[in-house]
């Protein structure tokens, strides 16, 4: 039998997004993960360049591969082999391919919930059991290595994400050195989606391979590269599983556009840019953290790092993916269903993104803050009644 996969409910909200915006309504998109400002100029200059010049076809860049293992230890002081590097078609098949070369059909994976939608998706599809360990305030929506020490049996897997989605929180050096330590003396293989590194703002986000060599670490150029509709990303694996990474990428993907590895690799020399994205993010968060409170909406995950606000409103409503819907009609400003993310305790939650403009936020907070206070009026009605 077909294994039921649920739906990415924010994928809902932003088509009736689109469908508003094609009918002339304004609408800011605060509903997905991905920057609105595109690739570095300097690597869409080398794509036209390409274009003319190269008629392309399956390939993996070994510059690029050795461009990325360079940056481990330039960033982390980690070194890694260009070999270890998996050229993939964006985070999601690198996922695919950590987990399908990890595990065997039945094994139990475990995954902090509240996390990343596909997560749990990915392992129903390949006929993995993902065990979800609920994460609350106390733990800052995080795993933590004593919820991994108490987990009986011991799962197979862990995967960890630092900066989370939806959250934003990161785990900080002594938690990740807590977790591998406990991973390798219960046999726990470990993932770690290390997609939104470079977009932080309290502390520093450490790569899992300064604490567990043996850990695979998904990436991708997606979030801090602003290149999410290139389709670019990769998997550092240990040197044992180099053969069955490659061959379940062949297989599978073949390559990742050529297109994008040629710009990929300029993007790497991009940071003045790319900085300048992380500026706006940090104005835009701090907009948003001061923002909302004053809104009714004080209880609201540390985000530490990537571009979400994970907001409680759950005095609100209990049923976010209703709410979402109602919001964006309403007032134009599309944001994703905490339901996505935690199919439990989601309908009381919600998830901004503030990888926009900073008038964008501006003007979602000034269309959002009267929406919300009508509501928390009816909902103080409701309640005297």
């Amino acid at each position: 039998m077909p294994i039921d996969i649920d739906p990415f409910h924010a994928i809902a909200i932003s088509r009736l997004a689109h469908r508003m915006r094609a009918e002339g309504r304004s609408v800011i998109h605060m509903e997905f993960g991905q920057p609105s400002t595109g690739a570095p100029a300097a690597a869409i200059e080398a794509a036209h360049r390409i274009l003319d010049a190269d008629g392309m076809g399956y390939w993996e860049s070994p510059d690029l591969k050795a461009r990325i293992a360079a940056h481990y230890g330039e960033t982390y002081g980690v070194a890694v082999n260009p070999e270890q590097i998996i050229l993939t078609c964006g985070a999601s098949p690198a996922f695919v391919l950590a987990l399908s070369c990890l595990f065997s059909p039945g094994a139990r994976v475990a995954l902090a919930r509240p996390g990343y939608v596909a997560y749990r998706n990915t392992l129903k599809a390949l006929h993995l059991v993902p065990v979800e360990l609920a994460c609350g305030e106390a733990e800052r929506f995080q795993i933590t290595a004593d919820a991994i020490e108490r987990l009986e049996p011991a799962p197979d897997g862990l995967i960890v994400a630092s900066p989370a989605n939806p959250t934003g929180t990161i785990i900080p050096p002594d938690e990740l050195r807590a977790l591998a330590e406990v991973c390798k003396r219960r046999g726990i293989a470990l993932v770690s989606d290390e997609i939104y590194h470079g977009l932080s703002y309290t502390l520093p986000a450490d790569t899992m391979l300064q604490h567990a060599p043996d850990a695979l670490i998904v990436n991708s150029f997606s979030k801090y590269f602003s290149m999410a509709g290139w389709r670019l990303g990769w998997l550092v694996v240990p040197e044992a599983l180099i053969d069955a990474a490659r061959a379940r990428m062949g297989n599978l993907f073949l390559t990742p556009p050529s297109l994008a590895q040629h710009a990929g690799l300029i993007a790497f020399d991009c940071r003045d840019e790319l900085e300048g994205h992380i500026q706006t993010y940090a104005r835009n968060r701090e907009l948003l953290l001061k923002a909302l409170p004053a809104m009714g909406l004080r209880r609201i995950a540390p985000p530490d790092g990537a571009f979400y606000i994970y907001a409680d409103v759950g005095h609100l409503t209990d049923d976010s993916l209703s709410f979402c819907e109602e919001l964006l009609r309403d007032t134009g400003v599309a944001i994703a269903p905490g339901l996505d993310f935690d199919p439990v305790d989601g309908k009381g939650f919600i998830r901004i993104s503030f990888a926009v403009s900073t008038d964008q936020v501006e003007e979602a907070i000034r269309r959002i803050e009267p929406w919300l206070k009508a509501k928390a009026t009816i909902a103080v009605g409701a309640r005297i009644e």
